[in-house]
């Protein structure tokens, strides 16, 4: 309890790693300490290193590409069109960290995985087929 009094002080750029230390302590709790490593890495990864990690969902597009709401059905963000317009209205939705104003837009393939977000806590990459 010590240690949460203690980072409920902090301010600044420090609040960053005080929201890394009580996510890595309620995850201890709540899944274990193997889990809460694994998380922890998970997230380094794509929050402070932009990679992929392992287990993020993942769709393939051929090289025509397809829209961004076709995409986010594909990585199941949503359950229809209909609600990746609104999230992409209520900008919500990124591509490789450029939040997307059109639902229709179509996303073409990289030469690397491209990173998709919805909202803080929906991660996802696009890769060619």
């Amino acid at each position: 309890m010590d240690e949460v009094r203690r980072l409920s002080q902090l301010g600044g750029s420090d609040i960053n790693e005080a929201k890394k230390t009580l996510a890595n302590l309620a995850t201890a709790m709540c899944r274990g300490a193997e889990a809460a490593a694994d998380a922890a890495d998970s997230a380094a990864k794509i929050f402070e290193q932009g990679a992929m990690a392992g287990g993020i969902a993942s769709v393939a597009i051929s090289a025509e590409g397809d829209s961004v709401a076709n995409i986010l059905k594909a990585l199941g963000f949503v359950a229809s069109n209909n609600e990746a317009k609104r999230k992409i209205t209520e900008g919500a939705v990124r591509i490789d960290g450029v939040v997307v104003s059109d639902a229709m837009a179509r996303i073409l393939p990289g030469d690397t995985s491209i990173a998709v977000q919805l909202g803080a806590k929906k991660h996802g990459q696009i890769a060619a087929k």
